[in-house]
């Protein structure tokens, strides 16, 4: 715990067996209370590989719910659990458990009530070997999102997040897509709610074992930031309503 508050890492595996272990051993457990991972139905023995690193938490979805399914099942056992903050952590070792502090701290101490590690800031995506269509597209979309929300975010798109209770609670994160754009709606839900997004330069590494969309997903996924984006301009504009907006 940090300032008496209850912390929880959820993990949203999908054939995370390889990366599970080196991940789960940076995990810095002086104030961790909680550690829960949900499994996408994995080809692979993520599952036996959680049980044996001695994981007590664990989600079996019993079919494929894709990634936004499964942190909904994150978040929503987190809360069960009692959870005050909770920081989603990709099992595949792409982004370092070592910021973990960092960003819980700024949480704990009541600076902010969301914390994303920008992989953006200084030089972390290029230098950790992101191809450079997706550097380009992620500039792109975080400019144009950043236009239609009023917004300052280095990027929209990083898988590292942080949320307090209060985040989790007042946003209707079980009304968004079960696909990948899932986190970008979740992130317009909060500007919309009011809440304020803190970032840290996050160092982040792509390698085989390290999980990616390829380019038809990541077409789709763009076209669903597209669409959020203006969605949330229209409600702003009170012109309509979304379901995704509704507390």
């Amino acid at each position: 715990m940090i300032n008496g508050k209850k912390v929880a890492v959820v993990l949203p595996a999908y054939n995370a067996a390889k990366t599970l272990e080196i991940t789960y051993k940076e995990i810095d457990f002086t104030i961790v209370d909680e550690v829960i991972l949900v499994d996408d139905k994995s080809k692979d023995e993520t599952i036996r590989e959680a049980q044996r690193l001695g994981i007590k938490h664990i989600v079996e979805h019993k079919v494929n719910k894709g990634y936004g399914g499964n942190q909904k099942s994150c978040y929503n056992k987190a809360l069960e659990l009692g959870a005050d903050i909770v920081i989603m952590l990709h099992p595949d070792y792409q982004y370092t458990p070592k910021l973990i502090p960092s960003m819980v701290h700024l949480i704990a101490n009541d600076l902010y009530h969301v914390v994303l590690g920008s992989r953006i800031l200084g030089k972390g995506a290029l230098a950790g070997g992101m191809p450079w269509y997706k550097y380009i597209a992620n500039r792109l979309l975080t400019l144009f999102q950043n236009i239609l929300m009023g917004a300052k975010l280095s990027e929209y798109h990083t898988g590292y997040r942080a949320f307090s209770r209060e985040v989790l609670e007042k946003v209707n994160y079980n009304a968004n897509s079960d696909n990948f754009v899932f986190d970008n709606q979740m992130l317009a839900q909060i500007w919309f709610a009011g809440f304020e997004i803190a970032e840290i330069t996050c160092p982040t590494k792509y390698f085989d074992d390290a999980s990616s969309i390829n380019i038809k997903n990541s077409s789709i996924y763009g076209l669903g930031v597209l669409k959020t984006s203006l969605q949330f301009r229209i409600q702003k504009w009170g012109i309509m309503n979304f379901r995704i907006f509704k507390n």
